[in-house]
Order: structure tokens, then sequence, then C-alpha cells
């Protein structure tokens, strides 16, 4: 067993008085199997540096796994835990963080302890979890590599690309540093910007986003091109994965013929524009054949390809293994 928050607190600063239960807010960290380790540390160190900065124990924090024992991280290092599904205090906030493999690690033992809860929240791909429990309808944020599995499962959600999402009883983030962003909104609404911002600055934190910010770069930052109209087009084919746009549509779209458009993507990107789309829907692809338990079938048709044999000839060419293996299972093509 770890040390719980409060004696860490001690430790490391002495002279931190302590508030009493009432004042001080309890955070349950559950971390799941293959957690994203930056998502949680992004998370805990705000909480840390509130009580140093402040002079006080504003928070406390316990980390659990599902059974109890240490756990490891996406990254294979090996996280201890001081608990593992214990009954709840109704006034602790729970932290679900995960990371690869979402669905699977997302255990009925889990989902049931997470329904005795009152005030819930996700780092990453753990808002799966959440709306695997039941417990999240109101436009939630998910990682944006977990976004199309999501949908696929649960399509009536309303899913944002934004960074976080605070609601009363409800947290939902994209995880990686976007939890300080979180965390540190949490600690300027309930104890003040200043000491949110004394934090941040402890962090080397320059930039402080907000909910309304989005979780990727622009597409021409991503790309390293500041092109106006390849950007537009880049961004209609993320747009349009299930019914790709020819590139003839692409073009008209953005003022060029479609052999300007060949010569603009075989300038800044060297290729065509139907050998980029097609990457991005087999990036697409791959993603959800690793997320969910869709049949290739029903992948292919979600990636615009219109049969099986099609969509396994260009995944063997582009990736160099069928889509069957990919998913571990040669009866998912009718599963």
């Amino acid at each position: 067993m770890t040390q719980n928050s409060d004696q860490i607190a001690r430790a490391f600063s002495p002279r931190l008085t302590m508030k009493t239960g009432q004042d001080a807010r309890a955070f349950v960290f559950l971390l799941l199997p293959g957690f994203s380790l930056m998502a949680f540390s992004s998370a805990i160190e705000p909480l840390r540096m509130a009580n140093r900065m402040s002079g006080q124990v504003l928070y406390t924090w316990r980390i659990i796994s599902p059974n109890g024992e240490y756990i490891h991280a996406s990254n294979g290092i090996k996280m201890m835990v001081d608990d593992g599904l214990s009954d709840l205090d109704r006034n602790q906030t729970i932290i679900v963080i995960g990371s690869i493999n979402i669905a699977e690690v997302s255990t009925k033992p889990v989902l049931q302890w997470l329904r005795k809860g009152m005030t819930i929240g996700s780092l990453c791909a753990a808002t799966y979890t959440l709306a695997a429990a039941g417990l999240i309808n109101n436009m939630p944020v998910i990682h944006w590599e977990n976004r199309e599995a999501l949908i696929e499962d649960f399509p009536d959600l309303d899913i944002t690309k934004t960074l976080y999402t605070i609601n009363t009883k409800r947290y939902t983030c994209a995880g990686g540093t976007a939890a300080a962003d979180m965390m540190l909104r949490l600690v300027s609404d309930e104890h003040g910007s200043e000491l949110a911002n004394d934090i941040a600055d402890q962090l080397i934190y320059t930039t402080l986003r907000t909910d309304k910010d989005d979780q990727r770069l622009s597409v021409p930052t991503r790309m390293g091109v500041r092109h106006h109209k390849l950007a537009n087009v880049i961004k209609m084919m993320e747009d349009n994965l299930e019914a790709p746009l020819s590139p003839s549509d692409l073009a008209q779209k953005v003022g060029m013929s479609t052999r300007q458009l060949e010569r603009l993507f075989s300038r800044y990107l060297n290729r065509s524009p139907k050998r980029y789309y097609l990457g991005i829907r087999l990036q697409k692809a791959r993603l959800l054949l690793l997320q969910t338990d869709m049949s290739v079938i029903n992948v292919a048709l979600a990636c615009g390809f219109a049969s099986p044999s099609h969509f396994s000839k260009c995944y063997r060419s582009f990736f160099n293994t069928t889509p069957y293996r990919e998913c571990g299972n040669p009866e998912a093509i009718t599963k």
C-alpha cells in the first residue's frame, strides 16, 4: 500500500495545516489497465501544488485499481495503489483514467461500482467507461483517437471535440495535458484564479486552455502547410469518411479544377488527393478494429468502402496486414 495524500503532503510540505474533512475535497483516482500516465500525472499534480501553494490541505486523494493490486500504465510503468473497488463516501469525486483497450477493461464490476458514485469524471479514453455505465448523456469529451469508437458504440451521444467539460456531477476530459487544464479550472472555481495561476506558473504552464478550446491542432499546423484551400480540402476529407467525396467535388467546393487540386497535393504532400483520402479512411478503420467489436464489414462501411474485399486489399497494402488479423478475430467478418 502507498502513503495516502495527507501523509505525502505533510512529508513534502511540513508546514501544511490540516483542514477539516468537510473542507478538503477528496478525489479517488481509478486507474484502469493500460491507463495514460500522462493524463494521471497532469490531473494529480495541480492538486498537490494547490496544497503546497495554499499552505493548506485543500485536496486529498486515493489511488485505486479494479482488483486492488498494482497496475501497469500504457507505457509499462507499474503503479502501486491504495485499494480496490471499496465502499464510497458520497462526498468523494471519482476520476476514471483509461487509454488503450478501453472497451475490454470496462468490466462489469467496474461499471457496477461506478454507478454507486455521485460525482464522477473521466480522463482520456475512460469517457467510454462512463458511457458504458450509462452515466453520461450531455456532450461528453473523449480523446480524439477514441472518438470514432465512442460514436459507433453510443450513437446517441453528442460528443464534442473540446478539451474538457465540467458539469455539476460529471467531468469528462480528453486526457494528456488537458487534464491539467481541467484541474486548474476546478481549483480556480473553488479557490480563486490567483491560486490557479500560481500553480500554472510553478508547473511552467504558460497557456491556460478552456473548455472551449479544441483538442487537436489546426490542419495547417498539423500538416505544416499554410495553404488555405489545401487545409479546407483536408478538413472536408476528415469530416466525410463514411461517404467520401470525389476529387472533383472537393476541387469544386474550394473553387479550383481537379487538375489544380492534384498539383496542390503533389506539391505539398507528395501524393494524390485520392491516396491521401484513402490513408485517412484506413487510419479510422484501424482505430475501429482495435477499439470496438465491430465486424470487418461494418468497419468497411463506416469508412466508405463498398465491399470487404476491396477494404481488405487496401488495408493490407497500407498496413501490411489484414483487418481480420488486426482485430485478432478471424470470425470478425460476420460478428
